[in-house]
């Protein structure tokens, strides 16, 4: 992994076998991001997605093996309980163009990944939502 800061933005290039989620934890981690936006594309090979039941208040996962195209990465760091905390979500494409997407819990970078972090000046918390089952935004 290689990283840069420009002003308030943070590029980071990802190398094949790094894993997306701990990848990006670690750069807020020492850049100290306590709020930001996250965008990215690149491949994956090796993606975990889910989608959430409000009804259930749980998450379903659905597991991609194949090498796939990041079409999209979007995302915002936040901080929950005094530690950094992502919300990503992924949209990817295989050969035939078909897509798959969702709230992103894991990837393994199959080739690279370019993204940017715009880091917000400021602190945006989460706290955990017993009526909807999330961790939503809390600006208290």
């Amino acid at each position: 992994m290689e990283t840069k800061r420009f002003g308030n933005t943070i590029a980071v290039r990802l190398e094949r076998g790094e894993e997306i989620c701990a990848s990006l934890l670690a750069v807020c981690r020492e850049y100290g991001v306590r709020a930001g936006m996250i965008q990215g594309l690149g491949a994956a090979k090796g993606v975990t997605i889910g989608l959430f039941d409000a009804a259930t208040k749980a998450y379903s996962e659905t597991v991609l093996n194949d090498f796939l195209e990041i079409t999209n990465l979007t995302g915002n760091v936040s901080v929950m309980d005094d530690a950094c905390y992502l919300h990503l979500h992924i949209t990817l494409a295989n050969e035939a163009g078909a897509a798959f997407g969702g709230h992103l819990k894991s990837a393994v970078i199959g080739a690279t990944a370019e993204i940017f972090i715009t880091v917000l000046d400021g602190k945006i918390s989460r706290v955990h939502d017993d009526a909807t089952g999330l961790n939503l935004f809390s600006f208290r």
